[in-house]
């Protein structure tokens, strides 16, 4: 079952903060939320990559892009790297991972259970400021499909009305009735 705690280490919120910092880069369109990302080993409390929406070409997602920069950075495929994300690796994200894309990339849940393959069992957690809303996909299950696969999904609160904000920049903005 997901967690959601306002009494998480400040080190947890200092992330969030960076990966709205992050989402605020992304390039704001109509058809896109703006979303940051940060690939953390927990243990040493090292950054590994970060990523937002449309830094990298093509119709690209936060975590994606950290995933394949890390890559990337290692000479390897996104698919190549999953013997090397250490044991205690996470991933922080101002909008829980899509389940769906209609743009046919695959979507950020089944990027995060393939790291799962690895030795060291890939990304452990998923830290998200707020869940997908039903704009594009419709409901995101994606979250019960991590948790089925022993990753643990931890809402980080105190930051929704930011990330929504920064998320649907470019948006059509609902008129005042």
């Amino acid at each position: 079952m997901a967690e959601s705690t306002s009494d998480l280490p400040e080190s947890v919120k200092d992330y969030m903060r960076l990966a709205i910092k992050l989402a605020k880069q992304s390039p704001p369109k109509p058809t896109n939320f703006c979303v940051g990302a940060i690939l953390v080993d927990e243990a040493p409390n090292k950054v590994l990559s970060t990523g937002y929406t449309l830094e990298l070409p093509g119709n690209t997602h936060a975590e994606q892009c950290c995933l394949q920069k890390f890559a990337t950075q290692h000479g390897k495929s996104e698919d190549d790297i999953v013997d090397l994300l250490p044991r205690g690796t996470v991933i922080y994200t101002t909008m829980e991972p899509c389940g769906k894309r209609l743009s046919g990339n695959l979507p950020c849940i089944d990027r995060i259970l393939n790291t799962r393959k690895g030795v060291h069992g890939g990304i452990e957690t998923v830290y998200h400021g707020v869940s997908e809303p039903e704009t594009f996909v419709g409901q995101n299950t994606g979250r019960a499909r991590l948790e089925a696969a022993g990753i643990k999904c931890v809402h980080v609160s105190g930051f929704e009305q930011e990330i929504l904000e920064v998320a649907t920049a470019g948006h059509p903005q609902k008129e005042d009735a």
